[in-house]
């Protein structure tokens, strides 16, 4: 072998010159694009745009529903109507979280509504709660000479027909008016600034909301806002809002049927009792009904000083 051939060969370990080398990929290559960057964070789609998407769904749904709700003659009396909006508008809260949760790769329950709780123990634990408020807060107007007792207002089978109409009627209120206030708005806004101001936020429109009932005043306003704080509690203590569903539609229901007084400013048909309010509407509700009366808060802070002792653990997760 002659030198040319030898000096050909390379040794081992050594670097050629001529064979070529790898260049590194250019830093624009391996950076995120501008708009996943603005919409997509750390943790997934940033919270700002999750609770955006949210609501402006929501709104088209919720349009959607009314006016088909609307279009649907279920009776003179419009109460099956009014049933089929409910309904409507629930769905229209509930398919918004199902797409944003598959965007997000979460599962439905971090938004408040296991599917493996529903209408278990605490559910019916959170309707004990929410009827014994509402006997609470009457009892007290009723002691004080504010509220009265009236006779039947209505007989027979038309007791069973109508408590089951409002049992099911204020179930789907209840389950969704805490699902849009507490749900996929809880979670998201958790994310941005924390549960308590998310929690205090929401509570507020949850009480604005209640504006659109014509006998609605400011005492009520802000005892909605208050009962809807009080249900951020049963969130955060209990993980779930399968009690505060049931808090919900067992203190409606007991407000409009059973007990028979205004509900936010209105009192419904098919209700048991021809009750009746006197006195000074700062203490007897006046046509707001019970939630207008400043008892109403003392009965919200005795039921959250109750709750907080019994459920003490912090069960709400954010991740």
């Amino acid at each position: 072998m002659d030198d040319q051939s030898h000096n050909s060969t390379s040794e081992p370990g050594a670097v050629n010159p001529e064979a070529p080398t790898s260049v590194p990929a250019p830093d624009f290559a391996v950076q995120p694009s501008y708009v996943r960057t603005v919409f997509l964070g750390p943790d997934g789609l940033r919270a700002g745009w999750g609770f955006a998407f949210y609501v402006a769904m929501l709104y088209l749904l919720q349009f959607v529903a009314s006016r088909w709700a609307g279009s649907v003659e279920l009776g003179a009396s419009g109460l099956w109507s009014m049933m089929l909006e409910e309904f409507g508008v629930l769905v229209a809260a509930v398919i918004p979280a199902l797409v944003l949760g598959r965007v997000e790769k979460r599962q439905w329950g971090v938004y408040g509504l296991p599917a493996r709780q529903a209408f278990g123990k605490l559910f019916w634990v959170g309707a004990v709660w929410g009827f014994a408020s509402i006997t609470l807060l009457l009892a007290a107007m009723y002691g004080l000479r504010v509220f009265e007792v009236g006779h039947l207002a209505i007989h027979g089978a038309r007791i069973v027909k109508f408590a089951v109409f409002w049992a099911g009627y204020f179930l789907l209120v209840g389950l969704f008016e805490d699902f849009l206030f507490r749900g996929y708005s809880q979670f998201t806004l958790t994310r941005a600034v924390g549960f308590w101001p998310a929690a205090v936020l929401l509570s507020c429109a949850f009480g604005l909301i209640h504006l659109s009932n014509g006998g609605e005043q400011w005492r009520g306003l802000l005892a909605a806002a208050a009962i809807g704080f009080f249900f951020c509690l049963t969130l955060r203590r209990t993980g779930s809002l399968w009690f505060a569903v049931g808090f919900h539609a067992a203190w409606d229901w007991g407000e409009t049927f059973f007990y028979s007084v205004p509900d936010s400013g209105t009192v419904f048909p098919g209700h048991l009792l021809k009750s009746s309010f006197h006195g000074p509407g700062w203490l007897s509700g006046g046509v707001v009904g019970p939630e207008g009366s400043v008892l109403c808060f003392v009965v919200i802070g005795v039921v959250w000083v109750a709750f907080a002792g019994v459920y003490r653990e912090v069960k709400y997760r954010v991740e």
